[in-house]
């Protein structure tokens, strides 16, 4: 079933509706305010990234900020490009230890 965004042009809502056969050359009302005049948007994505592309791209010298630190997928990932940038294998051992990381097994078993 597609699904479509649309802007309010009074509220500035932006709400998501379920736009099934005809029903897709309709403007729906807002929600918010039931206002009639409602432009369609882009509905925003997620690009899917690789481990390798994240290695390629991570620059290691920029300061990073707390968001960056809750992604668990970043658990390691500076160890990992400054060890490849050093041309240094940290062996299967390390894997091994940041994918414990990353699901939070390794705090698990420290405690």
């Amino acid at each position: 079933m597609p699904i479509y965004e649309f802007e309010c042009a009074r509220c500035g809502r932006i709400s998501s509706h379920v736009m099934i056969g005809s029903e897709r050359n309709e403007r729906p009302a807002c929600p918010e305010c039931g206002c009639v005049q409602m432009r369609r948007v882009m509905s925003s994505f997620a690009v899917v990234e690789s481990e390798e592309s994240r290695l390629a791209n991570f620059d290691t010298s920029k300061p990073r900020d707390e968001s960056f630190y809750r992604d668990s997928r970043n658990v390691g990932l500076w160890a990992k490009k400054r060890a490849r940038d050093m041309g240094v294998d940290l062996g299967p051992k390390f894997e091994e230890t940041v994918e414990k990381a990353r699901s939070g097994k390794l705090i698990k078993e420290m405690t």
